[in-house]
C-alpha cells in the first residue's frame, strides 16, 4: 500500500491523492483488491492507463487499484478463417498491444494504433478512430463481475456495444465498474495486409480509395502520423498531448436537429438508423468560434484558465494541461467550450472522460 498523487496516473496531469493505493500485476491480485474493498464497503476506483480520467484536486477518497497487468497470447491460426484467437491482459498498454499484432504479421486493429490508455479500457468505450472500432475484432472479455463476486466471460453481444459506450461502461458508479475487465480477446486475420481502408483522410493520407488494402504495417506508420499531427500521440514534451484525447464525443441527432446546420457541416450516417445523424464536435466547436488554442494567453479565453488550460493547439477536440492546471481549470475551458457549442447551435456536447469527484 502507498499513497500517491493520482495526476501521476492519468495523462491529463490532475487529480489529488489517493488514500490507498494498490498495483496489480495478475488477474488474482485484481480480483482480490476489489474484494477486499467490497467487503470493507470502501469507494473504490479502478485505474489502467488513465488516458480518460479527469480527477478532481481533493483526491480519491477510497482504494485506488491500478491494473497493471501484461501479457499477449496469440492462438493458432484457423486454416479455414486464416484468422487466430488473440488474448491480451487488461492493463497491458494498448499502443504496444496493436504494435506487437502488425509486427507477429496479424491484421485488424492497425488503424487503432496510437490510441493511449490500456487494452482493458478498450471495450469499455468501443474504442475507435480512422473507420474502426474495437467491436468489429472484438469476440469476449473476461471479467470479474462484483455483483455476483464471480470471474466470467461476456461475449461481444453481451457488451451491447454503441458509439463510445458499453454495458460496461454503464455500470460505472463513482469510478468504479460492476464488471472489472481482466482480459480481452480479439479475432485478428494472419496476413500483414490491412483490413479495407474505410475513412477518407486515412485513404488520402495511403494514396488509395476506400476500401482498398495495402500493409497493415503502412497503415500504423500513417495512423501514428496523423495521429501525432492532432497531437493525439502522447510526447512528454508536447504540452498539447498532456490531455484525455477527444473530450467531447460526436453528437448524434436527429436529422431534423441537424437541419439547421450550415450545408458544410460534416454529416455521417448512423449505422441501422434513417433518421438520426452523427456530426462532428470538431467542427461545432470551431465554427461556435473556439478555436485551437484558445484558453492560452492572448487568445480570447485566456481568462477563463489563466493560460494554464486551453484547448490544443493542433485539434479543437482535445482540452490540454499546459503544465499546472488543475482540475477545475480543465472543467472551466470544457465547460465554455461545451455551453458556447450549445448556445450557438443549440446541441449539448457530452464528455467522453470519466470524471471522478468533480462534474462539469
Amino acid at each position: 500500500m502507498t499513497e500517491t498523487r493520482l495526476s501521476s496516473l492519468t495523462t491529463m496531469g490532475v487529480g489529488g491523492p489517493a488514500t490507498t493505493l494498490l498495483e496489480a500485476e495478475d488477474r488474482e491480485a485484481v480480483v482480490d483488491a476489489i474484494r477486499a474493498a467490497d467487503a470493507e464497503h470502501t469507494p473504490l476506483l479502478i485505474v489502467g492507463g488513465g488516458s480518460n480520467l479527469v480527477v478532481d484536486d481533493a483526491g480519491f477518497h477510497g482504494t485506488v487499484v491500478r491494473i497493471a497487468t501484461r501479457g499477449v497470447d496469440f492462438g493458432e491460426v484457423d486454416p479455414t478463417s486464416g484468422s487466430s484467437l488473440v488474448t491480451v491482459e487488461a492493463g497491458h498498454p494498448w499502443d504496444e498491444f496493436v504494435e506487437q499484432s502488425v509486427m507477429e504479421g496479424f491484421s485488424g486493429l492497425e488503424a487503432l494504433s496510437g490510441i493511449p490508455g490500456s487494452s482493458g479500457a478498450t471495450p469499455v468505450q468501443n474504442v475507435g478512430a480512422y473507420g474502426a472500432d474495437v467491436s468489429q475484432r472484438l469476440v469476449r472479455v473476461t471479467v470479474y463481475d462484483r455483483g455476483t463476486d464471480q470471474v466470467k466471460e461476456l461475449g461481444v453481444g453481451d457488451l451491447r456495444l454503441e458509439y463510445r459506450d458499453s454495458m460496461i461502461k454503464r455500470s460505472i458508479d463513482h469510478g468504479a465498474p460492476r464488471y472489472v475487465v481482466l482480459a480481452v480477446t480479439f479475432q485478428l486475420f494472419a496476413t500483414e495486409e490491412g483490413r479495407p481502408v474505410a475513412y477518407q483522410q486515412l485513404a488520402d493520407a495511403l494514396g488509395v480509395e476506400l476500401g482498398d488494402r495495402v500493409p497493415a504495417a503502412l497503415v500504423r506508420q500513417t495512423v501514428l502520423r496523423l495521429r501525432g499531427s492532432k497531437g493525439m500521440v502522447l510526447d512528454p514534451e508536447d504540452a498539447d498531448t498532456r490531455s484525455c484525447g477527444s473530450f467531447f464525443t460526436n453528437p448524434i441527432v436527429t436529422k431534423d436537429s441537424a437541419a439547421s446546420l450550415p450545408e458544410d457541416a460534416p454529416r455521417f450516417p448512423v449505422p441501422e438508423s434513417s433518421d438520426r445523424v452523427k456530426l462532428s464536435a470538431a467542427w461545432l466547436i470551431d465554427h461556435a468560434g473556439f478555436h485551437k488554442g484558445f484558453g492560452l494567453e492572448g487568445t480570447p479565453g485566456q481568462a477563463i484558465a489563466g493560460g494554464r488550460a486551453s484547448l490544443s493547439t493542433k485539434h479543437a477536440l482535445a482540452v490540454t494541461n499546459r503544465g499546472e492546471a488543475s482540475s477545475e481549470d480543465i472543467l472551466a475551458i470544457a465547460r465554455a467550450v461545451r455551453d458556447g457549442v450549445e448556445q450557438a447551435w443549440g446541441i449539448r456536447l457530452e464528455h467522453e472522460p470519466q470524471l471522478v469527484g468533480c462534474t462539469l
